[in-house]
């Protein structure tokens, strides 16, 4: 019999507790869902007013993985949508306000993707991502060191820049922005990639293309596209261990001497939170967003 409980006045059916999704570890979707739970302080804030999509995987990351971004068939009526506009014509998206939504979208098995934009404007960016992504040998590791780069250079336009791990490999770097297109901030961030490129030809990549990637970080400047998202902060990946996208220290970033020292699970995080608070606060505040020059 699947369970049924209440969330902040929301009744919510929350099924195979003890299914284990992440074999190498033996963690369970129950312990899945507790951990969205304990974590809903610090993750809401960076989903809310966002249009959300789901990374789903029902079965585990060694099962079938998909997307969705329509809102899903069974879909509570008391879950937030919103139409957000595409170039192939218009959807309804989820959005993610609550416990009782964050809890429900939870038990579906996903990873968490937002956009660089609010449903009230979409297009207008407010978030700037760069994704630093190593190619094999390379590690985040030699991600950090890309970052380090990347930090002075935002920091002369003004831009403030916040590192988190992406929970697979690489390291993403957020900023916010204000007063600029999604193709504006698209440029400016490929603008940058080139800039890190040259200046550190041995170590980074721009271009997409894979024959180039061996061995260097590819900058990837493309996700500040209206069109596309990022895993979000906090959000469990679909990986053979409970990895989280979680938001890093500079001081980390500068002593990262192997990957182990930067891949935290699900049992890290509230103790992280505990002594950090919300890292990526500041990207929440208005105030400190910077413009692009």
């Amino acid at each position: 019999m699947t369970p049924i409980t209440e969330v902040e006045g929301r009744r919510l059916a929350l099924s195979n507790l003890e299914k284990v999704l992440y074999p190498a570890t033996g963690f369970t979707k129950g312990e899945v869902l507790h951990y969205y739970a304990t974590t809903a302080q610090v993750l809401l804030p960076h989903l809310r007013d966002r249009p959300v999509s789901f990374l789903r995987y029902p079965d585990g990351p060694e099962g079938q993985v998909f997307f969705t971004k329509n809102v899903p068939p069974g879909t509570p009526e008391w879950v937030t949508t919103a139409e957000v506009p595409r170039s192939e014509g218009p959807a309804r998206m989820v959005l993610v306000q609550d416990l009782a939504s964050l809890m429900w979208a939870a038990n579906l098995v996903t990873e968490f993707h937002t956009h660089q934009w609010l449903v009230d404007s979409p297009g207008e960016a407010d978030r700037l991502v760069l994704d630093l992504d190593p190619g094999t040998p390379a590690t985040i590791v030699e991600c950090c060191e890309v970052a380090l780069w990347l930090r002075e250079r935002l920091a002369a336009d003004g831009i403030e820049a916040h590192p988190k791990t992406a929970g697979s490999k690489g390291l993403h770097l957020l900023a916010a922005v204000r007063g600029a297109s999604s193709e504006a901030v698209s440029e400016y961030a490929r603008q940058l990639a080139v800039e890190a490129e040259r200046a550190m030809p041995r170590l980074v990549v721009h271009r997409m293309t894979r024959s180039l990637r061996p061995g260097k970080v590819f900058v990837d400047w493309s996700q500040n596209a209206a069109r596309k998202t990022t895993a979000t902060p906090y959000t469990l990946r679909a990986r053979t261990e409970p990895l989280v996208s979680a938001p890093v220290t500079w001081t980390e970033v500068e002593e990262c001497g192997t990957p182990a020292q930067l891949a935290f699970q699900a049992l890290d995080i509230a103790p992280r939170v505990q002594d950090h608070g919300d890292l990526l606060a500041p990207l929440l505040d208005t105030d400190r967003a910077g413009s692009l020059p």
